[in-house]
């Protein structure tokens, strides 16, 4: 439980690499890796360091959609939307050990991701959002609770929350939540991330 971290190197004020280290010091125990925009060859380079920072305090590292990198550089594993890879492919290139997340936009969606194996859901987006402007309808608090009710794999919130949202969030049964313009776009990244996770405590 808690806060579930997501880089982003256009909104990042020092880096990914000073990002998910400083989010670890927070407690943070989950890093994904997520950057559509860079090739192949440059993603793997900075996914191997982002592993190496992870496995220093033992935190997991995804990388979002891009399951060959993963393959690539043995990351604990992936996180798909429902436009990407679908979950059988992700699973066959990854093996049955490795982590596989996968969006949810509702209950169904959400339910179908628990059924083909996925290890949990991150249900989005919860509010509207900049940092994704294609994500969809926001679909509010109601949808976490649903989905709760629906799946028993760790439901992650994402998607427009920030500091005025979380705590309704976190109470409507998240087990984690991610709110990456209020974080990377931050002065003090460490700062921030500990408000989050107070919220869970």
């Amino acid at each position: 439980k808690g806060y579930y971290f997501i880089t982003d190197r256009g909104l990042s004020r020092q880096g990914n690499a000073r990002d998910v280290s400083d989010a670890l010091d927070c407690g943070v125990t989950v890093a994904q890796y997520r950057d559509k925009d860079l090739g192949m060859k440059e993603m793997y380079k900075e996914a191997l360091a982002l592993k190496s920072i992870c496995r220093r305090s033992k935190a997991l590292f995804l990388i979002n959609d891009r399951v060959e990198v993963a393959a690539a550089c043995d990351a604990d594993g992936v996180h798909i939307g429902q436009e990407d890879m679908v979950y059988g492919e992700a699973r066959k290139m990854l093996g049955k050990n490795k982590i596989i997340g996968v969006t949810a936009h509702n209950i169904e969606e959400a339910v179908n991701a628990q059924e083909a194996g996925a290890d949990y859901v991150g249900v989005s987006p919860i509010f509207s959002t900049a940092t994704k402007p294609d994500a969809g309808k926001p679909a509010g608090i109601k949808l976490i609770e649903a989905v709760k009710r629906a799946v028993r794999i760790p439901v992650i919130a994402i998607g427009g929350i920030n500091l005025s949202n979380a705590a309704e969030v976190v109470r409507a049964g998240a087990d984690g939540l991610c709110a990456i313009s209020a974080v990377v776009a931050s002065d003090n990244v460490k700062a921030e991330i500990l408000k989050f996770q107070k919220l869970f405590e």
